[in-house]
């Protein structure tokens, strides 16, 4: 079983930290002691605050019934909320990764504590009610923070049902999704055809093209964005194996390359929140540490890329 905050004592929950993220996400995450809190965005169409760190399920929450497999994942989730964080996405596509969520999210006592984000990712209009009404049973709620079109699969035939169901309450927010750049033409006409609350798409030091139209688009339009693979699958590590982090990423409390690729998708301002998703308690905390302390400007982030490509 994982430790937990309830379960061992101040100094012990200390050196835990200190073993396994360092002192930067130790004092980022004790929160209540160093007058700090997680940074939050607005969602632009309802002014709603959302932290800026969340959890991606894909993959990593596809698990069994045993202790072993989910121990890991409850303490992710605890952590999570543990920082001030809420956002935890996930979708039908992620085999069990819905049922896993569900179940502890529930057990945990955190469903108040948590943004939930799923998908409906089928063709057909009864077909789609038919699965975001599993999404709800799996998770165990009856409404929905934010529903979204998973990678555009019959849009046109979901956004109506999803309108509907927000004019009813049964889902907050409404939004569509991909993780392709070659995909990003449709999501551009789709943000400019139909109102869209969130946006879900790639973006990264290595794969920046969202910025070039759709992240002023979707400031243009009051959109938020959800981030996914903000480490291309864990393809940014490998420019950076074996080299120190530079100096000057200190002043922007960045402790380690992590932190230092999520700061710098933070550092966007059309970006609302960035969902890595992970299984392993000691990469949660070091992900929430990313949403403390001063985010990079303009030019450090230019810089930032730049080092990471060798340009610097």
């Amino acid at each position: 079983m994982g430790w937990t905050f309830s379960s061992l004592d101040r100094r012990t929950v200390l050196k835990l930290m200190l073993a396994t993220a360092g002192a930067g996400v130790l004092r980022n995450l004790l929160a209540d002691d160093a007058g700090d809190t997680i940074r939050v965005r607005q969602i632009p169409s309802s002014g709603e605050d959302l932290p800026v760190i969340g959890l991606g399920t894909a993959h990593v929450f596809d698990v069994g019934q045993s202790v072993e497999e989910r121990a890991p994942l409850a303490e992710v989730l605890r952590l999570l909320t543990r920082s001030g964080g809420r956002v935890i996405d996930t979708s039908p596509m992620y085999g069990r990764a819905e049922r896993i969520v569900g179940d502890l999210v529930a057990s945990s006592q955190l469903t108040d504590r948590v943004f939930m984000a799923t998908k409906v990712w089928i063709t057909g209009r009864e077909s789609g009610i038919e699965q975001m009404q599993e999404s709800m049973r799996l998770l165990q709620v009856d409404r929905i923070d934010l529903m979204q079109v998973h990678n555009l699969v019959d849009w046109r035939t979901h956004i109506e049902t999803l309108r509907a169901w927000k004019a009813d309450g049964r889902v907050r927010y409404v939004g569509i999704t991909h993780y392709r750049t070659d995909s990003h033409d449709e999501l551009e006409a789709v943000m400019k055809a139909v109102p869209l609350d969130f946006v879900q798409l790639n973006y990264s030091m290595l794969t920046p093209d969202a910025e070039r139209r759709l992240l002023p688009l979707a400031q243009d339009e009051g959109v938020a964005i959800l981030v996914n693979r903000p480490y291309e699958r864990g393809a940014v590590f490998p420019r950076v194996r074996g080299r120190e982090l530079p100096g000057w990423a200190a002043e922007f409390g960045i402790d380690s390359w992590g932190q230092f690729f999520l700061k710098w998708v933070l550092s966007h301002p059309a970006v609302t929140c960035v969902i890595p998703g992970t299984s392993k308690p000691h990469h949660m905390l070091d992900n929430v540490g990313a949403g403390f302390g001063v985010l990079p400007d303009a030019e450090t982030r230019t810089r930032m890329r730049a080092f990471v490509l060798g340009e610097d």
